[in-house]
């Protein structure tokens, strides 16, 4: 079994005391938080409760303002991909799906990959919320207003490795409706 980043919606965060009521599923990723990931959970970002562990290792983040971060990052992508078929599907099934599970917020949940090292987790998840996913945020909105061409280029080079996460209704860990 891998380890994966999970991506959620919700229409509050979670709590110490309770979890959200509706919780959507977004998307997995296997052994690592993809860009998507940190870009979808780049805005309004904050450490909360995990969802599925006894830790802290929870990502909370505006959906409005995440999903358009990815859409522009996607445009700016695509215009070096024009004729990229696979491409373009991957980028209509995302934003697709986004739309169908949008709510409030994002929860991403990152217990499974800070937890493939020695360091401590809760740590972990803190400096991404601190430096890992500010710096993908700030790398994007520059590559978007044309100002980080190499940074763009390297994402092209590689979009899946980015880009082509597991888009469900129903992941590894899912909820009751």
């Amino acid at each position: 079994m891998a380890n994966r980043s999970y991506l959620y919606s919700a229409d509050t965060t979670p709590t110490e005391a309770e979890t959200p009521q509706r919780i959507r599923c977004i998307s997995e990723h296997n052994w690592e938080i993809p860009l998507a990931h940190k870009l979808l959970a780049g805005h309004g970002t904050s450490v909360v409760p995990s969802m599925i562990w006894s830790a802290p290792v929870g990502v909370a983040a505006d959906y409005a303002e995440g999903a358009a971060l990815l859409r522009d990052l996607l445009r700016a992508v695509g215009k070096g991909l024009e004729d990229d078929a696979e491409f373009a599907d991957c980028v209509a099934r995302t934003t697709a799906h986004l739309e169908k599970q949008q709510a409030k917020h994002f929860v991403l949940e990152a217990g499974e990959i800070v937890s493939m090292t020695d360091d401590d987790p809760v740590a972990s998840v803190r400096g991404l919320v601190s430096e890992g996913i500010p710096g993908a945020v700030a790398h994007a909105e520059a590559a978007i207003a044309g100002r980080n061409d190499a940074w763009l280029a390297s994402v092209r080079a590689d979009w899946q490795k980015h880009f082509a996460s597991f888009y469900s209704e129903t992941l590894y860990f899912s909820f009751p409706h």
